[in-house]
């Protein structure tokens, strides 16, 4: 097995990023779970078993023997009261079952105070069986040589208590077998068999029954033993499983923390050519082209859009396993959300031959807007997708207090044994061919985790063939919708003007970027590192407007040193933000505990110049 194991890796080059691909990781995960389960097969359950056996059999001893010196005094006493016994015999004896007592008593408390109780059970085992022996010969020497002088009753009177005793033996003796008979034997089958040479022939006849008791519960104390170890057994094992499954598990997360890096790592690499040549796309859209190169340049657009989503699905799935998603909670409008989002929608649905209906809402909810739409788009999205004719309803109903968005459409339906998988990652029903147009199986899971972050209640109604309804049931507003904080009006008036330091190492990015901004009509100083973009600085008089700077750079430094020292620098707090295609939950949280704007590669163009706006015009920082 582990022949099959393989590392691919590729190693920092240049100007490239470090890039490890180490499903080595991966394997020797599954080669642990592997060898973990070929060692439980070869442990000796029988000897765990036996010392689980022998801790109950301590465990119990003391009531037992105490009632057993208890009844040795009782019969005593009643055998002399009646003139059967003599005193020095009978105290004889007592003392006898007193030192048996006595030492079960005492083993026991060196047994629970040994370290070694567990691992030498043996040992302990012999000691108590050999005590167990003894006891049991003094029992039944009692039943046949204690009381001789008053005939059968006199003998009646010590048999019964003595058989009694034996008995009530089984739940304290029986879990470990050989102390149980070296006390019940010794006990019971001196009396059967002195019965039946005995001159009395009532004493005779009583010789078959007493051997008949003697089977008997013996046969119980065995039946007691095979459950009580039954029973320990399936405790071994379950505790076995227990820590099999915790085992299991903490590789099953080690090896999804090696799938993340894995997924990290080539998302990271990936989307930086994304980015550049979204960069690029932007910059051809400023050059007056042909009609045919218009064309292209707008398939080219859409393909990077189409990527842009996938990644951005990604994205939300990482922040979300990261615990970076913040949650920005205040009254809106739920209404011109949905119509927002439907006419996004309409074109799409018409070229399918769909009607898509929004219908008017004037509810306030209280949650966050910019998640909520999130959730309405990827439900539309989903619905549109799966829809091939007829309809689709967008709309809410106010329901005991809260407001209900529910989104209907009359498409394929999902079967009811899929209702809870449809939201698990990357899990598609109906798509086996894993068709790229239908997305990652990522929206719906998105969804589910997002109403969860939101403390919505997510609901499906479906039947295959008939269509689907998402609920999303959000708390109703107390108070007015809140106005938006930044007015768009306000960013596009703003003049494109100013100083922007761009700083990434990759040269492609950097050339796109510095393309795009100068278009726009912003000066542009474009390096790969903060020492870098100093020195390049140093020909200009004037303080940067706005630093733009890529999270991970070359030879270990990161965007928020370069951002630190370039401030440092000027003495004063430059607007700043952070670019970066890193999905790595660690990373994510870095990023985000320093406070800074942050976007995510491939970032469409509208985005950068209206976050790129906003900065300059502002100083603020945005989420």
């Amino acid at each position: 097995m582990p022949t099959l194991f393989k590392v691919i890796e590729s190693r920092h080059d240049g100007g490239s990023h470090p890039y490890r691909v180490d499903l080595f990781r991966l394997t020797h995960f599954l080669q642990k779970m592997y060898s973990f389960s070929r060692s439980m097969e070869g442990r000796t359950l029988p000897n765990k078993t036996a010392a689980e056996q022998v801790e109950v059999l301590f465990g119990s001893v003391t009531p037992s023997v105490l009632a057993g010196a208890l009844l040795s005094v009782m019969l005593v006493s009643a055998n002399y009261r009646l003139g059967f016994l003599n005193l020095s015999r009978g105290l004889g004896w007592i003392a006898y079952i007193a030192v048996c007592a006595s030492s079960h008593i005492a083993l026991r408390w060196f047994y629970k105070r040994s370290d070694s109780s567990l691992s030498r059970w043996r040992y302990w085992a012999i000691w108590f069986t050999a005590i167990s022996l003894a006891e049991g010969v003094g029992w039944g020497w009692a039943a046949v040589g204690l009381a001789t002088d008053g005939g059968f009753e006199a003998a009646c009177l010590t048999v019964i208590p003595t058989l009694g005793l034996a008995a009530g033996s089984i739940p304290a003796y029986s879990p470990y077998l050989p102390a149980f008979l070296a006390l019940f034997l010794p006990a019971t089958v001196p009396y059967a068999l002195v019965s039946f040479v005995s001159n009395s022939e009532i004493q005779r006849l009583s010789a078959p029954m007493a051997l008949l008791f003697t089977c008997v519960v013996g046969g119980l104390g065995l039946l007691s033993n095979r459950a009580l170890r039954q029973r320990i057994g399936l405790k071994i094992r379950t505790e076995e499983l227990a820590v099999d499954l915790s085992r299991q598990k903490e590789i099953a997360e080690e090896a999804n923390r090696a799938k993340s890096s894995f997924l990290a790592a080539a998302s990271h690499d990936l989307r930086q050519p994304v980015h550049a040549l979204s960069l690029f796309v932007g910059a051809l859209r400023q050059i007056p082209l042909p009609p045919n190169a218009e064309r292209l340049v707008e398939q080219i657009d859409a393909s990077t859009t189409a990527m842009d989503s996938l990644f951005a699905a990604m994205l939300d799935i990482s922040r979300l396993n990261a615990g970076v998603m913040a949650v920005h909670r205040r009254p809106f409008a739920i209404g011109s959300i949905l119509e927002r989002v439907c006419l996004d929608y309409v074109g799409e649905a018409a070229a399918k031959g769909i009607t898509l209906t929004c219908v008017r809402c004037s509810a306030i909810v209280d949650s966050d807007p910019t998640l909520i739409e999130r959730i309405a788009r990827n439900l539309l999205a989903n619905a549109v997708r799966y829809t091939d004719s007829g309809r689709i309803i967008v709309g809410c109903r106010r329901r005991q207090g809260r407001v209900v968005m529910q989104i209907w459409d009359t498409g394929r339906g999902i079967p009811h044994d899929k209702h809870e998988r449809i939201f698990l990652e990357y899990y598609q029903f109906g798509n086996l061919e894993r068709d790229r147009e239908k997305g990652l199986g990522l929206g719906l899971a998105i969804v589910r985790r997002l109403a969860d972050l939101l403390g919505c209640t997510l609901a499906l109604r479906s039947e295959p063939g008939q269509g689907s309804c998402f609920e999303l049931s959000i708390a109703q507003a107390n108070s007015a919708a809140t106005p938006s904080e930044v007015s768009p009006g306000v960013l596009r008036s703003t003049p494109a003007t100013g100083l922007v330091v761009v700083i990434d190492d990759e040269q492609a990015i950097r050339a796109g970027m510095s393309s795009l901004l100068t278009g726009w009509g912003y000066e542009v100083v474009a390096a790969g590192s903060a020492n870098e973009a100093i020195q390049l600085l140093c020909a200009h008089t004037v303080q940067p407007d706005l630093l733009i700077c890529d999270f991970r750079l070359r030879d270990g430094e990161n965007g928020i040193e370069a951002i630190e020292q370039l401030r440092a620098e000027y003495n004063a707090d430059v607007p700043a933000m952070l670019i970066t295609g890193d999905l790595a939950a660690n990373r994510l949280l870095e990023a985000k505990a320093s406070g800074l704007a942050l976007l995510h590669k491939p970032v469409p163009n509208g985005k950068l110049r209206a976050a790129i706006t906003h900065l300059i015009a502002t100083g603020a920082e945005i989420p």
